[in-house]
């Protein structure tokens, strides 16, 4: 019953974003948010492996001296996490089949992680971004950083092409704190060069994850006539399809993006899900929660 409230083109029609997070956050995610932070305090929890990056000072030099493996004491967290969404606004982020873009879609998962992170005292920041950093809002739990958040994901607009570098080296080097990084966007560049671009933040000892926002349509198209396809970011260029090479030609060449961006992100130590914006908004929160559980 709860699940129509999620679906994307209902939350379309709710005006005020910060609504939107209510109603996907209270209803469906914070309740499922029950594992606790883990920071340096001094209640000892479990160990973890050693990541490059991480602090050698909670090393336990004495397991290492017995098993010549690094391992790290995790206790539960006294301080708070810190987030950093990213989230691209490049033209192709405007393309929608239905009454909900990816951007749109996007944004809602922003203000909704947004809100779940203020209501657990979580730092957050926000990068918006296309060809260069458009806005920037540091990180902090400072009152009325929510609004903060909320007004500048509001105000996100479609823009040119998508540029990775520029927003990862403004993260670099304006963040210091370790925490867990979002990067949503459509990532219609080589995944070899997205994973070079973004796997330094994992060497930080960050947790980097990876919302792939796609249409229906361009997982799956479905085409009865041929149709002329316009590329947002080159808008000089077009290329005409067929019903037949949508079916077959271009859905190969799509997964095998979408799988070759998923292994290669995996395999650097980082977490990819294809968000399929035709699906209510709760299916991806409920796999980032899950990540994070896993992760603790």
């Amino acid at each position: 019953m709860l699940q129509r409230f999620l679906d994307p083109a209902t939350l379309a029609s709710i005006s005020s974003l910060d609504l939107v997070a209510k109603t996907v956050v209270d209803g469906f995610v914070a309740g499922l948010h029950r594992s606790p932070d883990f920071g340096f305090s001094q209640e000892f929890a479990e160990y973890r492996s050693y990541a490059e990056g991480d602090d050698l000072r909670h090393v336990d030099w004495n397991v290492f001296a017995r098993t010549d493996r690094c391992y790290l004491k995790r206790y539960k967290g006294e301080t708070n996490s810190q987030l950093l969404l990213l989230l691209d606004t490049s033209a192709s982020m405007g393309y929608s089949s239905a009454a909900v873009s990816k951007l749109d879609y996007a944004r809602f998962v922003a203000a909704s992680l947004c809100y779940m992170a203020s209501t657990q005292r979580d730092a957050t920041g926000l990068i918006i971004f296309d060809e260069d950093v458009k806005n920037y809002v540091q990180p902090s739990t400072r009152q009325g950083q929510l609004f903060r958040l909320l007004h500048a994901i509001e105000e996100a607009a479609v823009g040119t092409h998508t540029d990775f570098t520029k927003p990862f080296v403004h993260f670099q080097n304006f963040l210091h704190r370790r925490g867990i990084v979002v990067v949503m966007s459509d990532f219609y560049a080589d995944p070899e060069t997205i994973v070079k671009t973004v796997e330094p933040l994992r060497y930080r000892g960050n947790e980097v994850i990876l919302f792939h926002m796609l249409d229906p349509q361009e997982i799956k198209p479905k085409f009865k006539d041929p149709v002329l396809l316009f590329d947002l970011e080159e808008t000089t260029r077009s290329l005409e399809v067929s019903p037949e090479y949508a079916r077959n030609e271009y859905r190969r060449k799509m997964d095998a993006h979408i799988e070759n961006l998923s292994s290669k992100t995996r395999a650097a130590g980082m977490d990819y899900f294809l968000m399929d914006t035709g699906r209510p908004l709760d299916e991806g929160l409920r796999e980032y929660l899950q990540v994070r559980k896993g992760r603790l």
